[in-house]
């Protein structure tokens, strides 16, 4: 009977290196994560529930990008007129593309912007807080709460440090999403002759900080100053976050160097790599290597373990080809799944033709005593 087997291959324990004293923050609370793995590298209070002003917009953004046509033109509603606090000056009547409300959504942090977008992709505000709220469940957040799409401030709407860097990471993977956050300056044309409007990113850390690649600042009197950033250096993506912090921009560059001082880019498993002889039944051989598909490779702090794991059914039954699937490789980092590579036979297993010869043999005298 076949049954699933578990093995532990290995468990890594990186060795501890001394790197950054204690950072000191102006935040109320704040979050940095390895942007794969979701491992948490520093926190300070990250899951106390806060406003969170115009980050909003990140979630804003990302349901635009995959429940819109970034092509198809959206028509201003009157709703999307006049929208408090920062603004593209949308005039009602005037046809964007989805893809230009979310370049003055993201860099202008417009209002009106999120406001159209709304409108554009769901026909309402409160559909629209719908589907960011069905998004922040399906990513796993639970401490999150959407009202509008532009974050300023209404009963119910609030996250977390962790839920905002969770969001963030999530929406990174969107390469549209990456290209229109680390974009510092831009114009889009408009519908009509003069409507033509010259962005400029909010996010001063795309000239500052080393590596950056966004993403979204933000600001209300209740919230305080805001700020989600994400970089990128050898391989190594992570995002911070600080909500109600005075001193953000210098907040993030402490947090991000202390980051990368932590965190390393490592090959967890090879290609090739063998990673167990299984049992095979009526092989020419009676054990077959099970390798490696690929090559994994994985952000994680230099003093965190990793387990490899592997699952496959046997016993296996030959004939077996070299590269058939076997199984697979999970790799797991604080009981979290964040990776799979497939496991393959890594020779060939023929069949037993002597066990077959006694078989066919004893099938012709068994025919001869009839």
């Amino acid at each position: 009977m076949k049954k699933i087997v578990c093995i532990i291959i290995f468990i890594v324990m990186l060795s501890v290196s001394s790197t950054c004293s204690a950072i000191e923050l102006s935040a109320s609370s704040a979050v940095v994560i390895e942007a794969q793995t979701g491992a948490v590298v520093f926190s300070k209070d990250a899951h106390t529930k806060r406003t969170m002003a115009s980050t909003t917009k990140i979630m804003t953004a990302i349901c635009a990008l995959e429940e819109g046509e970034l092509d198809k033109k959206v028509k201003i509603d009157s709703k999307a007129v006049g929208v408090e606090g920062s603004s593209i000056y949308l005039r009602e009547g005037e046809k964007l593309s989805l893809s230009e409300l979310v370049y003055g959504l993201m860099l202008n942090s417009g209002n009106d912007a999120a406001v159209a977008i709304a409108c554009g992709v769901s026909g309402s505000v409160e559909n629209f807080a719908k589907l960011m709220n069905d998004k922040a469940k399906e990513i796993g957040v639970k401490n999150t709460g959407f009202k509008n799409p532009n974050g300023l401030d209404e009963e119910g709407h609030y996250t977390t440090a962790y839920d905002l860097a969770t969001i963030t990471a999530y929406a990174l993977k969107n390469e549209e999403f990456k290209k229109i956050v680390s974009t510092f300056q831009t114009t889009i044309p408009g519908s009509e002759e003069g409507t033509k409007r010259y962005l400029t990113n909010h996010n001063k850390l795309l000239k500052r900080m080393e590596g950056c690649i966004g993403v979204k600042t933000g600001f209300t009197k209740k919230s305080g100053r805001c700020l989600v950033s994400a970089a990128e250096r050898e391989g190594v993506t992570l995002v911070a976050v600080t909500l109600n912090a005075p001193d953000d921009w210098n907040d993030h560059m402490n947090m991000m160097n202390y980051g990368f001082e932590r965190v390393i880019r490592k090959k967890m498993v090879s290609k090739g790599e063998v990673l167990q002889n299984v049992r095979v039944t009526g092989g020419d051989d009676k054990t077959l290597k099970v390798v490696c598909a690929d090559d994994f490779y994985a952000s994680t702090l230099k003093d965190k373990p990793y387990v490899a794991k592997y699952k496959f059914a046997q016993p296996i039954q030959a004939p077996v080809e070299k590269g058939t699937k076997i199984g697979k490789v999970e790799i797991y980092m604080d009981r979290r799944l964040i990776g799979t590579v497939p496991a393959v036979a890594g020779e060939n297993v023929g069949i037993d033709k002597t066990r077959y010869f006694g078989k066919s043999i004893m099938m012709i005298i068994r025919g001869f005593l009839k």
